[in-house]
């Protein structure tokens, strides 16, 4: 999309509706796993980002895969917040639900604003649903949900089977077009266009045209019955946003990740290769590199965990970019070859999108619990940089800087993202690929001098050598190396001289890092702290305390191993230090240990990300006993 595009408004016969200017709203469409919720709310997110607002969106998917259907652990959700103004974070909690049936009622109407507009679907609260969803009696006879919510019942199974009589479709097919109409009546509330979606679904089921039409008339049928249905008295208008001039589209934090590879790959003049086994919520990564071939990009699909890593440090050392990724047990799987990397001393980047655990842990759901064991988590001394991307967008930018990193110093690197930045979506200006960092691939080539291990004075690099190049033969292998020659050694004083040297080389990446910034004043009352997805909720938080007159500032860390070199100098300037994590305090043990600050910790370990809420009202206890509230 273009951000200084005009989207002008379209006039529809029917009702004289009020139309309501709105800054922002959050919208979530839930229902069960197969009532296509997801699909629902990425149409509905591809038509907000054409009429040009700033957006975020937050995908639920359910816990279990296959539970049964109606009941509460098989409910989906997508959440979208979208706004004339920047945004960081899908929202805090709705203010508008679409509940396709009891369970997803059930489970998402605590989390809808009071006053906020509620949307059934009548026709799913059944005997059957409402046992499955552990209601006792019908809760739309319930008078409280008309008194605390703008509740509209609307017969969407029913009316979608009306659309689409003499169809000559199934009565499942017509069901599953029921989402349809759900869509169809948000863009006629939120005056969406639906022309590209409407589009969309032609070209998907161009091949089976029965079903392709049957879905545009149902979005129709949505439209228009909110168009002269007599119970929705309003409509509501959220203008375009003012981002910044450019070229946008809107990415999931994976696709922006293989476009972030892919053109690290394109950067450097070298075949890209990605190694990996399926894993939610990691194997979208894969999915999206598998359609770039035409750029060089070759994806191996492996039998497992092992076999991904082990495929991608032999492509390293065949002289590719190479890329494995996994999510938390994963993670673990790959640890030994990971220190095989190590050893080798070879361009290696490692994706882990976090996910809950321990073990098969909340596969669906979102954490940030894997900092140390992507920063300690292997046999020996075994450091290995580590950078973290903050949102869906940045998702590109991080994945490019690890392999900046990666070439630069001949070391494997882990990239930290996880199940909310994954999943989630938000406009990404399209770079100009001139202005990317270079990256610079330095092969060995002259066969003069050449010892394996020899390193380069700046960034002690030892030399990539293809496999065959004349005269430049060596050994590899997982056991200690020779410091210069690369040979099988055993010498105490080398292996100590080895361990150190690792060491060093991983450190010294922080001296080529650019100062760190801060959000708000250099030095204050309290400086909130995180890495990771958790920004947006961080930054907005610490914008609304400012807002307030409180000396509050926000400290984002990309780079975790090592930590940029002016960290503790800006830790120091204030007064509280509050690290924000969706573990148990990972961060926090790590910048006490290396600081001394006296650095409080505030964790949520919830499967869900924070809400801006949590983060203010958690900041404003700290500021309270001081007086420095404001």
């Amino acid at each position: 999309m273009d951000a200084t595009a005009n989207h002008p408004e379209r006039e529809h016969p029917g009702k004289e509706t009020p139309r309501e200017e709105v800054e922002t709203v959050t919208i979530r469409f839930c229902g069960d796993s197969g009532d296509g919720m997801q699909l629902t709310g990425t149409e509905f997110t591809k038509s907000t980002a054409i009429a040009g607002n700033d957006l975020a969106t937050f995908p639920d998917y359910p816990a279990e895969i296959r539970a049964p259907a109606g009941t509460l652990p098989g409910v989906s959700g997508f959440q979208i917040h979208f706004s004339s103004r920047d945004i960081y974070t899908p929202g805090d909690a709705p203010d508008v639900l679409v509940a396709m049936n009891p369970a997803a009622l059930k489970t998402n109407l605590p989390d809808l604003v009071a006053g906020g507009v509620l949307i059934v679907n009548k026709d799913a609260f059944s005997d059957v649903n409402l046992q499955k969803a552990g209601y006792g009696q019908n809760p739309l006879d319930d008078e409280s949900l008309a008194r605390k919510y703008r509740f509209f019942k609307v017969d969407i199974s029913g009316l979608t089977e009306r659309a689409l009589a003499g169809s000559g479709l199934t009565s499942k097919e017509v069901a599953l077009c029921k989402n349809m109409f759900a869509l169809g009546l948000m863009f006629w509330m939120y005056g969406r266009p639906m022309e590209a979606t409407i589009a969309g679904i032609r070209r998907k089921f161009a091949k089976k045209p029965q079903i392709a039409e049957a879905n545009v008339k149902v979005i129709h049928a949505g439209f228009n019955y909110g168009e002269t249905a007599e119970m929705f008295a309003h409509k509501y208008e959220v203008k375009p946003a003012r981002l910044p001039p450019g070229r946008y589209r809107n990415v999931t934090g994976n696709q922006a990740t293989a476009l972030g590879l892919a053109a690290a790959a394109q950067k450097a003049g070298v075949r890209l290769f990605l190694g990996s086994y399926p894993i939610t919520p990691a194997s979208d990564i894969l999915h999206e590199l598998s359609y770039l071939k035409n750029y060089g990009v070759t994806t191996f699909q492996a039998e497992d965990e092992i076999a991904g890593i082990g495929s991608a440090i032999g492509a390293a050392y065949g002289g590719a970019l190479a890329v494995t990724t996994t999510s938390g047990p994963g993670m673990a799987l790959k640890t030994e070859a990971m220190g095989l990397a190590i050893m080798l001393e070879l361009p290696l980047v490692i994706i882990d999108v976090q996910r809950g655990g321990p073990s098969t842990g909340l596969p669906t759901k979102t954490e940030q619990a894997d900092l140390l064991q992507a920063v300690y988590g292997r046999n020996s001394e075994a450091p290995l940089p580590v950078i973290a991307a903050s949102s869906p967008a940045d998702c590109f930018g991080a994945a490019y800087e690890a392999f900046r990193i990666a070439v630069q110093y001949m070391t494997p690197v882990i990239l930290l993202t996880d199940g909310y930045l994954g999943n989630g979506s938000e406009p990404w200006l399209i770079p100009n690929v001139e202005k990317l960092r270079p990256i610079e691939v330095k092969y060995r080539r002259d066969p003069e001098g050449f010892q394996p291990y020899a390193r380069d004075p700046k960034t002690l690099a030892r030399p990539w050598v293809i496999p065959g190049t004349p005269g430049l033969e060596h050994r590899i292998g997982g056991l200690e190396k020779d410091f210069t020659t690369g040979s099988v050694s055993y010498d105490p004083q080398n292996h100590e001289r080895m361990v150190r040297i690792r060491a060093e080389k991983v450190a010294g990446i922080a001296k080529g890092l650019a100062p760190t910034e801060v959000f708000g004043k250099p030095e204050g009352d309290l400086l909130v702290v995180g890495w990771g997805g958790t920004y947006g909720a961080l930054h907005q938080a610490a914008e609304q305390l400012q807002a307030k007159g409180n000396r509050v500032s926000h400290l984002h860390l990309r780079y975790l191993n090592p930590l940029p070199p002016d960290v503790g100098d800006i830790l120091r300037r204030f007064r509280h230090v509050l690290v924000a994590e969706l573990n148990l305090g990972q961060l926090a043990k790590i910048l006490r240990a290396t600081y001394l600050v006296d650095a409080a910790s505030y964790n949520k370990i919830q499967g869900k990300p924070f809400k801006i809420a949590e983060i203010v009202n958690r900041c404003r206890e700290i500021l309270e006993p001081d007086g420095a509230r404001a």
